[in-house]
């Protein structure tokens, strides 16, 4: 038997706070039986768990994962919570479909806030909408086809230039940016461990317990490290690492992204700066370009870089060249803060598509 691969990222999120009190869940010892395992305690895998409780409170739920929520892909994100479609396009149909996917990521906006606010999640949510920004000053097609679509779906923003960008950011970096109010801002570690720290009563949660086979029959055996789950259903929420658990699933490649943030500035490096809110900034080259936030503890954050994530796994080195980078990045941005160091730099694991769309089906 061929065995799955065991994800790795030979780095420390820098979203972890000394105070984030994660519950410690055990890892699984022997054998064990479920109607439900659910393969990785990320949003996806949490909220699919969530609601099978809902629906049936009799269920017998497992969640498994190699990890934990806190150092998972999820709480190594960005912390960006966009609730518009990245892309629309210009036909009648592909604007209906893209006003049913903004409903659709409302309606999971609504059912976060219910439940923060149920469970009293401490995540620093803040309601800041974010600024999508470009350098280059003369090549303005895609901010214009951005607001287009925008205004297609008669949703508000705000044009700044390079001044008025100084203002909201603190560097004169950009050329012009689009300021949209409908996206929301997060600490992603804290906001996934409050989510795995209050899981229904029928949902069971088991850290440190990478599925190394899944084994077809009457009944579906997950097998583990230490133990096997016979289960009616299982529900994979393994993002990239999906295809080693259902060959399927072939369509994904693992990638993997970096992030770096700074200490706390000092009132002395904030005096080098206007006046400013927390905010998040997102590039209009995805690809060149480096999503930036400014946090409500005054740090830093920087995104860019994206490498193959072969099984999961990325390296020291690989961290290492990373931080070179961002620090390179930062200083091009902030030439007033080159005094101001990057605290720590880790990576998350995504999924890609040759379309784009997500892998999704039975």
């Amino acid at each position: 038997m061929k065995y799955a691969s065991v994800p790795l990222n030979q780095n420390q999120n820098g979203w972890l706070k000394p105070d984030l009190r994660p519950t410690v869940y055990p890892t699984l010892i022997g054998d064990t039986e479920a109607d439900w395992v659910v393969v990785g305690c990320g949003f996806a895998g949490i909220s699919f768990a969530r609601r099978l409780a809902s629906h049936d409170p009799k269920l017998k739920i497992i969640i498994v994962d190699a990890a934990c929520a806190a150092e998972s892909s999820s709480a190594r994100n960005s912390g960006f919570i966009i609730g518009l479609p990245h892309n629309i396009g210009s036909s009648t149909a592909e604007l209906k479909k893209a006003q049913s996917y903004r409903s659709l990521l409302q309606e999971g906006i609504n059912q976060l806030t219910q439940q923060i606010e149920q469970q009293g999640i401490e995540c620093e949510w803040e309601n800041a909408g974010k600024y999508h920004c470009q350098v280059d000053a003369t090549n303005q097609r895609v901010l214009k086809e951005y607001t287009d679509n925008l205004d297609a779906m008669s949703e508000p923003y705000q044009i700044l230039d390079k001044e008025a960008l100084y203002r909201k950011l603190g560097t004169r970096f950009y050329n012009k940016g689009i300021y949209t109010p409908s996206s929301i801002l997060v600490n992603p570690a804290s906001l996934i461990v409050g989510l795995a720290n209050n899981l229904p009563d029928n949902v069971t949660m088991y850290n440190h317990t990478p599925v190394m086979a899944i084994r077809h029959g009457n009944v579906t055996q997950v097998v583990t490290s230490f133990g096997t789950i016979r289960a009616a259903n299982v529900m994979l929420a393994t993002n990239a690492l999906s295809r080693e658990l259902a060959p399927v699933t072939s369509q994904q490649a693992a990638m993997a992204t970096f992030a770096s943030i700074t200490a706390p500035l000092t009132a002395e490096q904030r005096q080098k700066l206007p006046t400013m809110s927390s905010w998040g900034l997102t590039p209009v080259n995805a690809i060149a370009g480096a999503t930036v936030r400014y946090t409500q503890d005054h740090r830093f954050l920087i995104r860019q870089h994206v490498t193959p994530a072969l099984n999961g796994r990325i390296t020291a080195a690989q961290t290492y060249q990373a931080t070179l980078l961002h620090q390179q990045i930062f200083n091009k941005i902030y030439p007033q803060l080159r005094d101001v160091p990057l605290t720590s730099t880790w990576s998350g694991t995504i999924s890609v598509t040759r379309n784009g769309a997500p892998v999704w089906g039975s």
